[in-house]
């Protein structure tokens, strides 16, 4: 039965921000259901694809501006060498040809296991160019996680960057009938690959460039495996372009700067990660310098931030809290805590400030206040800037929530922080926080050309361009549509507010159901206590028990920084499990994560495990989600405990 609604749409009024494209900013339509906003939808800003595919976007690119650098590759002096944009469309053909060569057929499978590189975004477009599908799998990913992707995909080729990788998957070649080649990046094989192609024509690539479409398939991505086996996500080509369009146009300060500095980004998110690859295939769209760091560990990726300097980024919360965390910890090192906790509560004001006058709810920050940021931005905030490379002024944030405290402070600081929120299935955002009218701690207005719909029982529902076409499922005989209706259920539990904004709440199977019959949404708590400087992780339970409590792991920086503030020597986070001060600490934590809730949702004990969450554990998506069922399996002492009388 349709919905009706108790209120007209409210009409979309385009925002002219003075720039040199298009609109950027329009206002959603709303609709109604006994008085709150179930439904909010943006038109699309641009139209949508009829034609064409991914694999035209580096010949489009050469043809238009060749001389455009579009990428940038780390040399191992520790510089960067520029590709413009026909060198990039040089080099894609030439791989595209030898793939040909190597007998790999329109619509045959290849699947890439790799870190975030330059030949991993190589690899995508040569693929797509010579009619592929690409299946990205996570370098991290278990010989039985990998088998069963390359099998249920049914991959002719495997692409690894290392040699260990390929040999681990040599002794399941028998069970992977499909698979008819392994290639391997350091052994220099894709650069083989463009030489065994020498011999095609280039008409070849054209052919096959020239049968594709919106509607041909472009990429199988497999789910996280948080509930269940991994389930092929199948996006086609007018997936991402219904993406990315209408991203970069609305994000067009991020995208195409005003000022002198050229809009570039350094990828680190991994590229086996829907939000990865939309961010590079955006940037090639949008000819957006781009830059892949393969390292996540901090002094890697800081000095990759200090040479290569974006302008903006692609993060997760998980970052933007380390930052925070660090830069307050290296001040308390230097016995300026003080002036480091009145210039964030500065730096919060002020993002507050610039939030209400961007909704005509407030002047904007006073002149008084513009003064104190003014003293604080030396001291405190080119610090924080200086860490993310030193020239970023947005940083676009997905994954899980960031809050508006921090937000606020980012945005203070001089950086803007854009949340989103979308999955694999809606080939990254699918929604964002405009940039002319944020609204801190949500995620923002539905991306233009989606429409965001709350169900009955709270459940997100979206539907939009950029919806994938459904699961793969060879016995079934490839995609199974997964949106009959149109909509797609994503499992995400949450709000819109009165003028379409979206708030998510938490997941509609892990909300914890008490003995008492209370319902309980883990994220907020659980969101909140991982921005404490001294915990790394934490695990939310209680479904069918007495009262909720929690599952604590610590982060060892900030243990061995805690400790060394007392004057204490540093010592391994394990032999603090049981320290009475250290309970102190974290008791005072829970405490104020409880104010979030009212008192049966409230956590009553936790416990403080012995080992981190980590991916290699199981215990952690690639993409840093909890996998709850293998957590509680893990450490079911430490649960039972926390419920003996």
């Amino acid at each position: 039965m349709p919905i009706s609604y108790s209120s007209a749409p409210v009409p979309a009024t385009p925002v002219d921000p003075d720039h040199d494209g298009g609109p950027v900013l329009v206002e959603p339509e709303t609709r109604r259901l006994n008085g709150e906003v179930r439904e909010a939808y943006v038109p699309a800003l641009v139209p949508s694809v009829t034609h064409g595919s991914l694999a035209d976007l580096p010949f489009e690119n050469a043809s238009e501006a060749p001389g455009h650098r579009i990428l940038s590759r780390r040399d191992a002096d520790g510089g960067w060498t520029d590709l413009t944009a026909a060198q990039f469309a040089d080099q894609v053909l030439a791989v595209a040809k030898g793939l040909i060569a190597e007998g790999l057929m329109p619509g045959d499978r290849i699947a890439v296991m790799a870190r975030t590189t330059y030949e991993w975004t190589l690899l995508d477009f040569a693929a797509w160019a010579a009619g592929l599908v690409t299946v990205p799998v996570y370098p991290t990913s278990s010989v039985f996680q990998t088998r069963w992707i390359l099998q249920d995909s049914g991959a002719v080729a495997l692409v690894t960057e290392t040699a260990g990788q390929a040999a681990a998957i040599g002794p399941e070649r028998s069970r992977l009938p499909d698979l008819r080649h392994v290639w391997v990046i350091e052994k220099q094989h894709v650069q083989r690959l463009a030489q065994r192609g020498e011999a095609v024509p280039d008409q070849e690539v054209s052919v096959r460039r020239g049968v594709l479409g919106p509607d041909t398939l472009a990429t199988l991505i497999y789910t996280s495996g948080t509930t269940g086996r991994p389930k092929g996500c199948a996006l086609t080509h007018g997936n991402f372009l219904a993406e990315v369009d209408n991203a970069t146009q609305l994000l067009h300060p991020v995208f195409r700067s005003k000022t002198s500095d050229e809009p570039s980004t350094l990828l680190f998110l991994p590229l086996s990660h829907v939000f990865g690859r939309m961010v590079a295939v955006a940037c090639i769209r949008a000819r957006v310098r781009l830059g892949h760091a393969p390292s996540l560990k901090a002094e890697d990726l800081l000095a990759d931030l200090a040479s290569f300097r974006p302008t903006f980024l692609m993060v997760i919360p998980y970052m933007l809290e380390k930052v925070y965390n660090n830069a307050r910890a290296t001040a308390e090192r230097g016995g300026r805590t003080s002036l480091f906790d009145r210039a964030a509560g500065v730096a919060r004001r002020y993002g507050e400030a610039l939030e209400a006058r961007q909704h005509g709810t407030g002047p904007g920050p006073s002149r008084a206040l513009k003064a104190t940021r003014a003293v604080y931005d030396p001291l405190v905030y080119r610090r924080i800037r200086g860490a993310l490379g030193g020239r970023v002024r947005h940083v676009i944030c997905g994954g899980s929530p960031l809050g508006r405290p921090l937000a606020a402070f980012y945005a203070g600081a001089g950086i803007a922080i854009l949340e989103g929120y979308g999955l694999t299935e809606t080939t990254g955002a699918a929604t964002v926080t405009p940039p002319l009218k944020p609204r801190l701690g949500t995620v923002g207005w539905p991306l233009p050309g989606t429409k965001v719909r709350i169900a009955a029982d709270g459940e997100v529902l979206l539907s939009g361009g950029q919806v994938f076409r459904g699961y793969w499922d060879p016995h079934a005989g490839g995609v199974v549509p997964a949106t009959p209706d149109g909509w797609f259920p994503t499992g995400d539990l949450g709000r819109l507010d009165d003028q379409g904004y979206l708030t998510i709440t938490g997941r509609k199977k892990e909300i914890l159901i008490t003995a008492g019959g209370k319902n309980v949404a883990p994220a907020p708590l659980e969101n909140w206590l991982r921005s404490h400087p001294l915990i790394s992780q934490c695990l939310v339970l209680g479904d069918g028990r007495p009262y909720v409590s929690a599952l604590i792991t610590l982060d060892a920086e900030g243990i061995t920084h805690w400790r060394q503030m007392n004057g204490k020597h540093p010592v391994p986070p394990e032999l603090l499990i049981g320290d009475e001060e250290l309970d102190a600490v974290l008791q005072r934590a829970v405490d104020e994560a409880n104010k979030l809730v009212s008192r049966p949702e409230s956590i009553r004990r936790f416990a403080v495990l012995p080992v981190d969450f980590t991916e290699e554990a199981g215990h952690l998506t690639p993409s840093m989600k909890l996998r709850r069922q293998v957590i509680m399996r893990d450490f079911a002492a430490h649960v039972e405990g926390l419920y003996a009388k």
